[in-house]
């Protein structure tokens, strides 16, 4: 029987799908344009010849009513790349509130066994377990039988089946399940030697280095020459292949790739934790389920606010991934459903209280990663009009980039009109680029917007700037 070796690639240079690019910024104009102008404008910077084989979906009305100001193909399906990020997070403000926090548990069971529960905190990092270490000590606990790792709490694929194999293999695509720890990446830096040497590996890690055999097929060359570096490394994580070449003047690479399995990376970090506190760690073991007994040492995440936060303006998909799954405590499940599949009935029936419509989307990841999200504009302009109207409006505002100024927004709308006046969700994938949210128009009312751009060919910087023209040209809105 033959042996099929999958293998993943991660290049240097590969832009985060999750991370806005910076475009040349719009020109600054002082000029004013009526309403009944502003579909003539629009359509002057979108149907230039360059984007006539590009799809573009369009709405944009007052924040307080439901008039349309400009519409394009609004209620048509479109790929939303991170922008779906937005009902996600909508979902999770309403059903779990600001103040829900994601715990961490350890129990005792007895006879020097502890049972560690993970729930999927997507914060959780070395300091925390230091904690948890700290904690047992303070218990008198200086010696561990077994430590099970609880892996009940999510259930289901620990990354999307959905997901392209590039997005699967680098750190914005990392695993999400019971335990995600430093967001479930692990490091290496490539240094150039002298010319002709092998680039030396240096990791971050001991331990993880230790699950690895590395074939270092890379070179050091001479300053004149190019940089470029490839990654790979077996699905079934045993091998990772280095090969390319930095010139021997250059600064290190930095690598972060995604762990094969989150449960054991989690154990292997936490026996280092254990250690740093002179606590002897014997068996290790993942069992999925258990008998919560005494509880003798916790760490939570910060409140839920903080976390929409990471994952709005940073356009952490790992954050929106545990969310989604966490939305699943709110509903019974089924037996043989996933979490995902519980957090994403979750995610429609709160879209459904808040009246969005539920033909606006199609929804099967909680990230916006998956090419098989469909979401109209109108639903998102939806999304954003009745949040608008909840107590906890600003929490979500506030977790939204501002343009010029913060997140992936912090490159875009600098020296023009839109700067410090647009908090919007930006959203990158190959072919697709989307941005909607919110703008307090300076001589008009507040907006509210949905731009998506699906079916491009052209290079996404390109497209970035055709949107944030269009996002400029809003705000020189006025009543006439």
């Amino acid at each position: 029987m033959g042996v099929l070796l999958i293998f993943l690639t991660s290049q240097i240079g590969f832009s985060s799908i999750a991370k806005a690019q910076t475009p040349v910024a719009p020109t600054i104009t002082t000029k004013s344009i009526c309403s009944t102008q502003l579909g003539t404008a629009i359509d002057a910077v979108i149907n230039r010849p360059l984007f006539s084989r590009v799809r573009w979906g369009i709405l944009v009305q007052p924040l307080s009513t439901g008039q349309t100001l400009y519409s394009r193909d609004a209620q048509k399906y479109f790929t939303p790349a991170s922008n779906l990020k937005l009902l996600t997070t909508a979902a999770a403000l309403q059903q779990l509130g600001a103040n829900f926090r994601i715990r961490t548990s350890i129990y005792q069971n007895g006879n020097g066994v502890l049972r560690v529960v993970g729930r999927g905190d997507p914060s959780l990092s070395d300091t925390q377990l230091q904690k948890l270490a700290q904690q047992l000590k303070q218990k008198g606990i200086t010696q561990i039988q077994q430590l099970i790792a609880d892996d009940s709490y999510i259930q289901g694929d620990i990354v999307n089946p959905t997901w392209q194999w590039e997005d699967v293999q680098s750190d914005y695509g990392a695993p999400v399940n019971s335990f995600i720890l430093n967001q479930n990446i692990f490091s290496l830096k490539l240094i150039p030697q002298a010319v002709g040497k092998s680039l030396q590996v240096v990791w971050t890690d001991a331990g993880e280095a230790r699950q690895w055999r590395i074939i270092n097929q890379s070179v050091t060359v001479a300053q004149n020459q190019p940089s470029y570096i490839n990654v790979t490394r077996e699905l079934s994580g045993t091998i990772l292949r280095i090969q390319g070449q930095l010139t021997t003047n250059s600064e290190p690479s930095l690598i972060d790739l995604p762990v094969v399995d989150p449960n054991y990376y989690f154990l292997r970090r936490f026996r280092t934790a254990l250690a740093t506190e002179k606590i002897t760690l014997g068996q290790t073991l993942v069992l999925n389920g258990g008998v919560d007994q005494e509880e003798i040492a916790f760490v939570e995440s910060p409140p839920l606010a903080e976390l929409l936060a990471e994952t709005n303006l940073n356009s952490n998909n790992l954050y929106a991934e545990a969310l989604l799954r966490a939305l699943a405590v709110k509903k019974l499940r089924v037996k043989n459903q996933t979490s995902a599949d519980v957090g994403l009935e979750v995610v429609k029936a709160s879209l459904t209280q808040l009246g969005v419509d539920p033909a606006n989307y199609i929804l099967v990841d909680g990230s916006g990663l998956s090419r098989r999200n469909l979401v109209t504009p109108e639903a998102f302009v939806q999304t954003l009009r009745a949040i608008a109207r909840t107590p906890t409006a600003y929490l979500y505002r506030a977790s939204l980039p501002v343009a010029g100024k913060s997140g992936t927004l912090k490159g875009r709308f600098q020296g023009t009109s839109a700067e410090g006046i647009v908090q919007a969700k930006t959203g990158t994938l190959t072919g697709a680029i989307s941005l909607s949210g919110y703008m307090n128009a300076p001589k008009y009312e507040p907006l509210v917007f949905s731009i998506i751009v699906n079916q491009s060919e052209q290079p996404a910087s390109v497209v970035r700037q055709a949107i944030d023209e269009v996002v400029v040209l809003l705000t020189q809105l006025q009543r006439c």
